[in-house]
């Protein structure tokens, strides 16, 4: 299925959908919990319902009204052998990966195609390090887990994904002896890790943080049930800005805050740093572009999935937008900074492709362009917004939205854009 989209502008408002990170992470120690947890405003993705979904296989007991999920803890972790399928959430496939090693029982887990190419191994390697048996297809999914860990030290590489680490700390107070986390390389995407801590911490369970992003020490304890308000994604609002810069007249965003932090609130910083002026009003935000953007370099290290929508808006710079320490965004749903590459300079964007990021320049002249996002949500977003500037453009997937944005198109029409089913 392929979108049509023709030259637009936006305006009114948009309320944001609600992160996606916190969402998985509230479902999973909720499900740890003792007690009923409540989480508010959790977004409903097909992301999110994977996990969801692993939630029920290892037995929790939930109640879903849509916006607001009542989750009932196991009370022993010991579930019968089951098998696990995350679709195409990476996130739901690795943390229920490490808690299933809490359970002396097999649990297979597998996804769909996309997510069968993404690494695993460096997990595998560490819960077998602490006492789990694991196989998998090369390092990738399908995989098998049985336990139990027994916990106490172990050692994992961090250049990979953030999430590795996220699954072992939700897991660990479970361990009976506890586990120290020894981080080796540098970490990507640091404030995924900080979202796991910050919510196990709504849950009762603190980290000792030993140094940051290199060692960590989880005691034996369990998780206590709350309730918890689940804030706006930045990863969402990111893109709707970039809409906001590219083709927003009178164009706002509405927002839920939180204390939760997200290391996609760089966001507001990168903007400003192009020239643009954000602006807030109570739970609303809006901006204030300038006719160019003054460009400048990236890094997105911590952040890769500002990605898309930072590449986006080279359409309107007058310098040169240079990204780089991003390398791991090649291991994402795709290998994000390839198919950027390929499919902006459709447009007239002139691109330099690193290892690591990319260098983008203004086209002199845009051009119209068949756009495939390679069922990349992220991706067909993006390129939408972009589309809606050049006018006379397809995007195809429009179906991967469901991942993380479900409302992208309808809130984009509802607003003045012209983004047609074909």
């Amino acid at each position: 299925m392929r979108c049509k989209i023709a030259k637009s502008k936006i305006s009114g408002k948009i309320t944001c959908p609600p992160n996606k990170s916190y969402t998985h992470r509230a479902f999973f120690i909720s499900s740890l919990a003792d007690g009923t947890s409540t989480i508010k405003n959790a977004l409903r993705s097909a992301d999110t319902n994977a996990t969801l979904d692993a939630c029920k296989s290892f037995g929790a007991q939930i109640q879903d009204t849509g916006g607001v999920v009542t989750i009932t803890g196991l009370k022993k972790i010991d579930f019968e052998n089951i098998k696990i399928d995350a679709a195409n959430s990476g996130t739901t496939i690795r943390i229920a990966a490490a808690i299933a090693s809490l359970s002396k029982n097999k649990t297979e887990l597998t996804g769909d195609h996309s997510l069968q190419q993404r690494p695993m191994q460096p997990l595998l390697d560490a819960l077998a390090d602490i006492g789990a048996k694991c196989t998998s297809n090369n390092g990738n999914p399908p995989v098998t887990i049985t336990g139990k860990v027994h916990g106490t030290n172990v050692s994992i590489s961090g250049n990979i994904s953030s999430q590795f680490i996220s699954g072992l700390m939700i897991a660990a107070p479970n361990m009976p002896n506890g586990l120290t986390l020894n981080i080796k390389g540098d970490l990507v995407s640091k404030p995924y890790l900080d979202a796991t801590i910050a919510t196990m911490k709504k849950f009762n369970v603190d980290v000792q943080v030993l140094k940051s992003y290199e060692k960590y020490k989880i005691s034996p304890s369990r998780f206590k049930a709350t309730t918890i308000i689940i804030p706006s994604d930045f990863s969402s609002l990111a893109l709707l800005l970039s809409a906001a810069v590219l083709i927003g007249d009178n164009f706002s965003i509405q927002i839920t805050k939180s204390d939760l932090k997200q290391g996609d609130e760089k966001i507001l910083e990168i903007l400003k740093n192009l020239g643009v002026s954000v602006l807030f009003e109570n739970d609303e935000i809006s901006v204030k572009s300038p006719e160019k953007l003054v460009g400048g370099k990236f890094d997105l290290n911590n952040t890769p999935d500002l990605l898309p929508p930072l590449a986006i808006l080279a359409l309107k710079t007058s310098k040169s937008i240079e990204i780089h320490n991003v390398k791991h965004a090649r291991f994402k749903e795709t290998d994000r900074i390839s198919i950027i590459s390929r499919e902006l300079q459709k447009l007239g964007i002139k691109i330099q492709e690193k290892d690591d990021g990319m260098i983008l320049d203004a086209p002199k002249k845009v051009t119209n362009a068949d756009l495939n996002s390679e069922n990349d949500h992220r991706l067909f977003m993006a390129f939408c917004i972009a589309g809606m500037y050049v006018g006379n453009c397809t995007v195809s997937d429009p179906e991967s939205i469901e991942i993380s944005y479900p409302n992208f198109i309808s809130d984009m029409n509802k607003v003045g854009g012209k983004i047609e089913l074909s």
